[in-house]
């Protein structure tokens, strides 16, 4: 099914509203979720919304937030999300290390108590429209296994760096420290397909491509898959980004991190408090004059962009330029949503009485 942008904004906004958000956090949450479904992230866009809904019904996601700053400096500050949407947390702190970079240079803000937070880069690029640069980064479920373990201990724990250029888009490098994101293998179950080997494991710690391999006891890979490739190297950004996110802020971290699914319940010996974000900002005038940075930026772009390939038909792809081309297709010709997908919304349109897809 093909929607608009428009329809499918509005749709979602409706469900926000019904659970009780506020106009300004509904308005604020469909804008995480789309700019996510339009930059052809599906996994992290409307996709997350029914998962959204039955944690807010499950009362583990507090509607009406009193997010708040618990401790700070002058360029470091602690947030509390008071258990709200991480689509509304995430961005009150990122606006925070704003004010605090624009008085100081660069501002960092640790979360706890909050929720899932959409995309890394909704966030970061928010740094990107002040000429700023933006880092992002959250823990997650506990899906992935650290190297030669078969216990999940870690989430896919995203990190996201966002960099302003001058005739070039932002540059976003958005990523999992996990081999891949557990919403593909999402996407993959939806669509009835298998998975690359060395994206997840089973139980015993064998390779499998069967992406319904978490449900009975397997784990994901961190980023380089085995310690031959590098997994080591993945553990230990993924261990960066808990370590910011949740023990510098006291979130819960590792294996207490709550589940996003709603079937299963939180650990019932938490070391914190919800799920924990680390959001910072640098302004780029505070290291050299900003045009003189974005010219150089965008040589350094154009220099990589002409680099040889290997294949003639292949060409060196710049972070960031797979979702710009994907938003530009989108908003010319919509958004696709899988069958599933569209099950789910309807159904949540049933739920609360609203118009569906």
């Amino acid at each position: 099914m093909i929607v608009t942008e428009t329809q499918l904004r509005q749709f979602t906004h409706n469900i926000f509203l019904a659970i009780g958000c506020s106009e300004g956090h509904a308005r604020l949450s469909a804008d995480v979720l789309l700019r996510s479904d339009m930059r052809g992230i599906d996994s992290h866009g409307v996709a997350r919304l029914s998962g959204y809904i039955r944690l807010w019904e499950k009362g583990r996601i507090n509607p009406t937030p009193d997010i708040r700053i618990v401790h700070e400096t002058p360029t470091t500050a602690t947030v509390d999300g008071d258990a709200g949407l991480g689509l509304v947390v995430a961005p009150f702190a990122m606006e925070v290390a704003m004010q605090k970079a624009e008085a100081y240079g660069s501002g960092w803000v640790s979360v706890r108590n909050s929720n899932h937070f959409g995309i890394a880069g909704y966030h970061a690029l928010m740094a990107v429209e002040k000429d700023m640069i933006g880092f992002a980064m959250t823990n997650a479920s506990p899906l992935v296994a650290p190297t030669f373990s078969n216990e999940r201990m870690l989430g896919t724990n995203p990190m996201c760096y966002a960099f302003p250029a001058g005739q070039y888009p932002p540059l976003i490098i958005d990523m999992a420290t996990s081999a891949a994101a557990n919403g593909k293998l999402e996407i993959a179950q939806r669509g009835g397909k298998q998975v690359p080997e060395g994206w997840i494991q089973d139980a015993k710690g064998n390779y499998t491509t069967d992406p319904h391999a978490l449900k009975t006891g397997g784990s994901l890979l961190p980023l380089g898959s085995d310690r031959e490739h590098g997994s080591h190297k993945g553990f230990g950004l993924s261990a960066t980004v808990d370590i910011l996110s949740a023990v510098l802020s006291g979130a819960n971290y590792g294996p207490w991190v709550p589940p996003f699914v709603a079937f299963l319940d939180p650990p019932t010996d938490p070391v914190g408090q919800g799920i924990g974000h680390f959001l910072g900002a640098m302004r780029v005038d505070g290291f050299r004059p900003v045009q003189d940075f974005k010219d150089n930026l965008d040589n350094w772009i154009s220099r990589f962009k002409s680099a040889s390939t290997i294949n003639p038909d292949q060409k060196v792809i710049i972070p960031g330029e797979p979702e710009l081309e994907a938003e530009i297709d989108r908003r010319q010709n919509g958004i696709p949503l899988v069958d599933a997908v569209v099950k789910d919304l309807n159904e949540l349109a049933v739920r609360f009485g609203l118009k569906g897809l």
